[in-house]
């Protein structure tokens, strides 16, 4: 989900506070979990939150149902996210004459949607982290070096590039599926069973990608689109190539990792670490797995030999670097699971197994990765080959006389054109394209406060610069934004481009018929 381009920001800052705590006079620092830049002066640390929380008292006065979701004033855009009940995060970002025009809320605050569905996967509940040590200190070291890690797609120096309109044509929060023939489909079909059967009575679930698409999932889609967001982040080909590690845990000439035996010290005191992961059924228990463990730190990802990717290694004397599979904690599926990732070429394959079928973590571990490498490693095989032979490339979704994004909020997926045929529009196209899609962004959180419970349907188009038309139509909850340049003068012409694509690409989902 990386950023195509940006500008910079001066000024930005990100906090995130709880409302329950600090509330005498002389605590007020204790309701600070987070705050970027981390060497901002405390006063302006609490000059900033103070701020924060007065905005969120003053417009709960008018709108006690509903969050506060921005606030710009002369110089400064504040936007709000409710991360869990009374646990805030606020990004602020400064208004300069280069970016006033550009910035959009609904972009921004998805990177504050994502930053927290990601810690929460891992570490679980900020709140559960709290209610477990109330002193803070856990849930802050934690927020401190995943949020850091997050931020650090977005850092230069000590600015944060943050979307521009550049990036008005990519939606944060969805996941970008791939279209496969009947055939192909049936052969996934048959290697989501062979991985569901890793593990003798107990199915595992799995997400399967190719490239940055996803292929299959037997995940809940909001489980499958944190997931998938941390694939595209840290763990497809393209990702790992861009981490700049190339360094594998297994030596030369040896066999996969998963037949070696342990030493008895060394396995009953692993034994005893997984086997307390694996019984600890509270979110934040899964974090006692590794105290520095950091999933977005680049230089700690690689691909073995074996093909079986690791987020982080403990070193031990017998076997020197040992990989660690990492619990999630799954919001939607209500269970804490490993995370084991094989990647064979352009195919990924994360698997997750339900941590409370596992009595001995690591040996239950080495016992699915070898059953993936027995029975999956033909299937995964032809899977990649037939999925290689009719992939079209990085075009493959592109359309020609559109750039184009298609999203369903719903279903949390979307279709957008390629980065590499949108950098083709003009400057005035993408300004355009982006300052209606943030006045659609705020005319649907109106909406959705008068009426949560009916999608409204919205069409627009602008005539813009170079002959542009700049199109937004909402649709039975379907979203559809895309420009046109050198197109014809008429209304009719922009209204038929749009039935054209419609009829071709989303089934009629935008038609007027």
């Amino acid at each position: 989900m990386g950023l195509s381009s940006a500008a910079e920001i001066d000024g930005a800052q990100l906090c995130i506070f709880d409302l329950r705590r600090g509330q005498q006079e002389g605590q007020e620092l204790d309701k600070i979990l987070f705050f970027h830049p981390a060497d901002c002066p405390i006063l302006l640390q609490l000059s900033v939150i103070g701020l924060c929380e007065g905005i969120i008292t003053f417009t709960r006065i008018f709108s006690p149902e509903d969050d506060c979701e921005v606030i710009e004033s002369d110089k400064h855009c504040h936007v709000f996210y409710q991360a869990e009940p009374d646990i805030w995060m606020v990004l602020v970002v400064q208004k300069i004459k280069d970016n006033e025009s550009t910035l959009r809320f609904g972009a921004l605050q998805g990177i504050l949607k994502e930053s927290h569905s990601l810690f929460a996967m891992f570490h679980g509940p900020i709140r559960t982290l709290l209610d477990r040590q109330p002193s803070a200190e856990f849930a802050r070291g934690h927020l401190h070096t995943f949020i850091t890690d997050y931020l650090s797609d977005f850092s230069v120096g000590k600015k944060l590039q943050l979307p521009t309109y550049r990036d008005s044509l990519t939606e944060r929060g969805t996941v970008q599926m791939l279209t496969v023939s009947r055939e192909v489909a049936l052969e996934v079909q048959s290697l989501t069973t062979v991985l569901g059967s890793c593990l003798r009575n107990v199915i595992c679930q799995s997400v399967v990608l190719f490239e940055d698409l996803l292929v299959s999932t037997t995940l809940p889609m909001d489980d499958t689109l944190n997931l998938y967001t941390y694939a595209i982040l840290r763990l497809t080909p393209s990702a790992l190539s861009s981490n700049g590690n190339s360094w594998s845990y297994l030596r030369k000439g040896g066999y996969v990792n998963a037949d070696t035996t342990l030493s008895s010290a060394n396995g009953a005191a692993s034994a005893e670490r997984y086997n307390s992961r694996s019984r600890d059924t509270s979110p934040g228990g899964q974090n006692q797995m590794h105290h520095n463990f950091r999933p977005l730190q680049r230089e700690k990802l690689s691909k073995g030999k074996d093909g079986f990717v690791a987020a982080d290694f403990v070193t031990t004397e017998i076997r020197g670097a040992v990989p660690l599979n990492p619990i999630l904690w799954f919001h939607q599926a209500e269970e804490r699971m490993y995370l084991c990732v094989y990647q064979h070429k352009n195919l990924t394959i994360l698997l997750v197994i339900p941590a409370s079928s596992l009595i001995n973590g690591e040996e239950g571990i080495a016992h699915v990765k070898r059953h993936l490498l027995e029975n999956a490693s033909q299937n995964i095989v032809t899977v990649e080959q037939k999925l290689s032979r009719g992939w079209g490339g990085e075009n493959a979704y592109h359309v020609g006389g559109y750039r184009y994004i298609l999203s369903d909020p719903n279903r949390k997926v979307s279709r957008a054109s390629p980065p590499g045929k949108v950098i083709t529009l003009s400057k005035d196209s993408l300004l355009a394209l982006n300052r209606l899609r943030g006045e659609i962004d705020l005319e649907k959180s109106r909406a959705k406060r008068s009426d949560p419970t009916h999608d409204k349907d919205y069409e627009v188009c602008i005539r813009a610069k170079n002959n542009a038309w700049i199109i937004a139509k909402i649709s039975r909850g379907k979203e559809l934004y895309m420009a046109i340049e050198k197109g014809g003068e008429t209304l009719l012409y922009a209204s038929t481009a749009v039935e054209k694509f419609s009829n071709r690409y989303c089934e009629g989902a935008f038609s007027t018929d």
